[in-house]
């Protein structure tokens, strides 16, 4: 059977009152979109869909034979690609809230206006299409020699540094060494801990401990584990964390900080796969693999006297290095889309469509909390949200005037100024307009976010830009 395009696969209607989808099914074609196909019977889907496909499925809840609700489980379970919306008289949080926890893209209470109807789908329908752009993006970017793309499933990237990245993390996934990952904080440090893990082998277990700011005691009761009577209220023995690892991977989240006793016994484990229990005087043995992750450099700590360089040597086996969120800005558009879906789901709200503008706003402000930071926006953004389109007003206040790039500190004077253009003393007229032509070059030409970056309004700037064009005509 020939396979079809996304644009030519029918949307279809499920209900088992047919002037319900004639209605219905008169509303979206008179809004574009087509094909629609109807059906009275809700047994009919899975077949429908086997055989078919479908772009989206909105179905009601009472139904003969078949209800919404069953019906709704089961298109999830075998097309969970399908966005599914529901579109009953039962006007109850409870299901609608069950719906949604089930896979529901939105729940629609009759009788639903042509434009509640028609913008609902739209907005499910832009959101595949983003998944499905990010998806076929994965698989072009993945297809050229990894062999596990699955292991980065959960790393949202179109970046070639991350793939670049990601070729690495194949080739030592399967070693039994160490693991170092640097980067600064919020970069996403742990999803590739993870994927190493995945990409090596999934089936054993996973466990991630977050030891910043850990003094040595609860250090080692909360990786080792304690015998009974080790210390005061220690009324029987337990096993620490990293015998949950045997077999698979212990991940320590923030190591810059640790103890120099503490990092004394994380050397031990490396080198030795052993350790002491709380209490205990005989050693314990593990074949977890280790795997640690800092956003300090940690050469500067071994330089300070803050870090045992033997431990780091060690660590440096395998290193892994994430780079920023504005080495990667490509991936701000992504990462916005699912992180607004993200939010929605948590809050129960329906995802908003962000304003065009709000890329180039971000794309032009230097994350230094990264990818957290941008999550954070945008769940902020999500909760204030009420209706129509998602405001910016949230997020220009979060940024206010960070939204100006800041130098690279590591670079030298001449390479901070840009390309050099501040190293001599330029006339007032000069850094006007190189000031003006870099706001609008970061601001990818829109002028309002410009006028923002350069702390001026967007009518002073209008007005410059266009007695600069008079003086050149």
């Amino acid at each position: 059977m020939e396979e079809k395009r996304s644009d030519q696969l029918p949307v279809l209607l499920v209900d088992d009152e047919m002037p319900v989808l004639l209605l219905y099914g008169g509303m979206l074609r008179s809004a574009g979109i087509e094909p629609v196909v109807t059906l009275d019977d809700s047994r009919r889907v899975l077949p429908f869909l086997r055989e078919n496909r479908a772009l989206a499925v909105l179905t009601d809840i009472h139904m003969p034979f078949l209800n919404g609700r069953d019906l709704l489980a089961q298109i999830k379970g075998e097309f969970p690609e399908v966005p599914v919306l529901v579109v009953t008289g039962i006007d109850d949080i409870e299901t609608a809230v069950e719906c949604m926890l089930l896979g529901a893209s939105d729940y629609l209470v009759k009788p639903v206006e042509r434009s509640r109807l028609v913008s609902s789908l739209q907005r499910t329908l832009e959101i595949a299409r983003l998944q499905d752009q990010v998806s076929s993006l994965t698989h072009h970017l993945l297809a050229d020699g990894l062999s596990r793309p699955g292991a980065f499933a959960h790393v949202v990237t179109g970046s070639r540094k991350m793939l670049a990245l990601f070729k690495y993390v194949e080739v030592v996934a399967a070693s039994p060494f160490p693991a170092l990952i640097s980067g600064e904080t919020g970069t996403g440090k742990e999803l590739i801990a993870r994927a190493i893990h995945l990409a090596g082998d999934p089936a054993r277990p996973f466990v991630a401990v977050n030891v910043a700011g850990l003094d040595d005691n609860m250090f080692s009761d909360t990786l080792f584990g304690h015998k009974k009577g080790a210390f005061t209220g220690a009324e029987a023995s337990r096993d620490g964390l990293i015998s949950q690892a045997q077999d698979g991977t212990l991940f320590l989240d923030e190591i810059g900080d640790l103890s120099a006793t503490s990092q004394v016994k994380l050397l031990r484990l490396i080198q030795e796969k052993e350790y002491y229990p709380l209490g205990a005087d005989q050693p314990k043995k593990t074949n977890a693999r280790v795997i640690c992750s800092s956003n300090l450099d940690l050469k500067q700590r071994v330089e300070q006297g803050s870090f045992r360089n033997d431990l780091l040597f060690r660590l440096n086996t395998h290193v892994i290095s994430v780079p920023p969120l504005r080495e990667r800005k490509e991936d701000i558009p992504l990462l916005l889309g699912h992180f607004l879906q993200d939010a929605a789901r948590a809050l129960r709200k329906r995802t908003p469509t962000p304003p065009p503008e709000l890329v180039s706003l971000l794309s032009a402000y230097d994350f230094p909390g990264n990818i957290r930071e941008l999550q954070t926006l945008v769940a902020d953004a999500v909760s204030r949200h009420r209706a129509g389109v998602l405001s910016m007003e949230s997020f220009r206040s979060a940024i206010g005037e960070l939204g100006r790039s800041k130098p690279d500190p590591t670079q030298s004077p001449a390479a901070r100024s840009v390309d050099g253009f501040l190293a001599g003393l330029p006339t007032l007229k000069q850094a006007e307009d190189f000031l003006v032509s870099r706001a609008l070059e970061q601001a990818r030409g829109n002028q309002g976010i410009a006028a923002q970056l350069l702390g001026i309004t967007r009518q002073a700037l209008n007005k410059r830009l266009v007695r600069e064009k008079r003086k050149k005509g």
